[in-house]
């Protein structure tokens, strides 16, 4: 099974109004509740994808229980396992409100409970064990209030002690520690990775996130898709065309896509393709966590891969 990691866990409002005009009173035309979080987000699409998976994190108060509740309900593919751990406080709520008219979103995020230290613990304790029949692990999203800001380093090495490659998708300084650690692969966005590095050159800021520790860099260039700096060289995926859409999600979406196809066995063109295309087929959708299976399988051969460039 495919382990994903989410310690911020949330449940996501996404609100569809005609249009969003500041200072005004809106009438929503469709609300949309979904288990939310980065890591719950991945889990889903790799359920959709027809990969066995079980997330962890903390759940707690009444909107942790609707976050379970709609967990158990199901989704397509294969169901999402729920190995969360709970906590005294309450999952955080997420705002996402579509535009109608314009096509764009506005998010809105609450900064999630505190995490007491025996809450920690129980945690990492719960880690360590599912560990034993993880093929891989994704560390994703931010870090709730509590929780020391080295705690995706220490969740890296026992990973890697465990011997289960290990993704890491978060930023700042949880981002700075946890490739210190070594993590298999870090998808940080343009963005991120400019902050980690202080290049905005991608590619040589690619390259210095691997000289940092990480193994391998896949980096979000928006609409441009994703750069990969590998041992083995360098690769640039891009779809088609822009798409517009509902943004939420679609990064989501390629962690998804990157973890099945570490273990697949896929090589890096194949995966970083399957990236690109579930990545924009998420935008199209209008709720984060899924996808547009018909727009997938539309944009899969249209995807361009450049081959390596150079050595990373």
């Amino acid at each position: 099974m495919i382990l994903t990691v989410t310690l911020n866990t949330a449940l996501d409002l996404t609100y569809h109004v005609p249009a969003l005009v500041p200072h005004g009173s809106h009438r929503v035309t469709r609300v949309v509740e979904r288990p939310g979080g980065k890591g719950l987000n991945v889990a889903r699409v790799l359920g959709a994808l027809g990969h066995e998976t079980v997330v962890t994190g903390f759940a707690g108060g009444t909107t942790g229980e609707t976050v379970r509740a709609l967990l158990a309900a199901g989704t397509a593919g294969q169901p999402v396992h729920d190995a969360l751990v709970p906590t005294a406080g309450a999952t955080r709520r997420t705002v996402a409100v579509v535009d109608a008219t314009s096509g764009d979103t506005t998010q809105l995020n609450e900064p999630g409970p505190a995490i007491t230290s025996d809450e920690w613990a129980a945690f990492t304790s719960r880690f360590t064990e599912l560990l034993g029949t993880a093929r891989a692990v994704a560390l994703c999203g931010s870090l709730p209030p509590g929780i020391h800001v080295g705690a995706y380093a220490e969740l890296v090495r026992l990973a890697r002690a465990a011997g289960v490659p290990v993704l890491l998708d978060t930023s700042g300084e949880p981002l700075r520690r946890g490739i210190a650690a070594r993590p298999d692969v870090i998808k940080p966005n343009a963005e991120e990775l400019a902050q980690l590095t202080g290049s905005r050159e991608p590619h040589r800021a690619a390259r210095d996130a691997r000289r940092r520790g990480a193994h391998t860099v896949v980096a979000s260039l928006g609409a441009d898709g994703l750069l990969a700096a590998t041992p083995d060289g360098l690769w640039q995926a891009a779809p088609p065309a822009p798409v517009r859409g509902n943004p939420t999600g679609a990064g989501d979406s390629a962690v998804a896509a990157l973890l099945a196809g570490l273990v697949d066995g896929a090589d890096w063109p194949d995966r970083l393709t399957h990236a690109v295309a579930l990545s924009a087929a998420t935008v199209l959708s209008p709720v984060a966590g899924e996808f547009d299976a018909d727009a997938y399988r539309e944009l899969l051969p249209r995807v361009t891969v450049h081959a390596p460039a150079t050595a990373a």
